[in-house]
């Protein structure tokens, strides 16, 4: 026996009734995006970043930063799984199941081999076209992120300070980009 034909647009409804076999599963635009285990330096990417922006929210209470794994969808038939994602704290319902989420301040994505077609192309084009108001490529490698907006063409390229202030009200969030990375990379 043959292995099942998979289909050539898939629902979210498909996507969810596969195996739990250790890997993400997003679905984006009908395209199924497969990726395996996070490396060592892309969690602690994703560790320092947390603990930058949860440090932040904590004292603002503009949003909630939370992690994948999560089945975020900002459209039907879609499942996405951003790294790194802020919540509005004035969310209309309490959030108890993804699916009460209905928009995001940030998304953020680390890259990694497997991943970077589809943070930089697929999923990049999907926030932009939800409106979610910034979307971090994080690169450990070149150790820059890139910040889209809704309306951007081109990314803006953050290599030192990265600068987040999602509400005019409140001071900015800076991250030390340099530190950043070096707490993730051990040097």
């Amino acid at each position: 026996m043959g292995m099942p034909h998979a289909p050539t647009h898939w629902t979210a409804a498909a996507v969810r009734e596969l195996p739990d076999d250790g890997l993400r599963y997003e679905l984006v635009d009908g395209e199924l995006v497969v990726t395996p285990a996070p490396s060592w330096i892309h969690q602690g990417v994703a560790a320092s970043l947390f603990r930058r922006i949860d440090a932040w929210l904590a004292t603002t209470r503009v949003g909630i930063i939370r992690f994948s794994p999560a089945d975020i969808a900002l459209g039907e038939d879609e499942i996405l799984q951003p790294d790194l994602f802020v919540v509005p704290s004035d969310n209309p319902q309490p959030i108890r199941t993804w699916t009460d989420i209905s928009r995001l301040l940030l998304a953020i994505e680390i890259l990694s081999p497997s991943t970077a077609r589809f943070d930089r192309l697929l999923k990049r084009r999907r926030y932009q076209r939800a409106g979610v108001p910034e979307y971090w490529i994080v690169d450990p490698d070149a150790r820059l992120v890139e910040r889209w907006r809704p309306e951007d063409t081109r990314p803006e390229v953050v290599g030192e300070v990265l600068p987040w202030q999602p509400d005019p009200g409140q001071p900015a969030l800076e991250i030390d980009l340099v530190a950043m990375f070096a707490e993730a990379w051990g040097t």
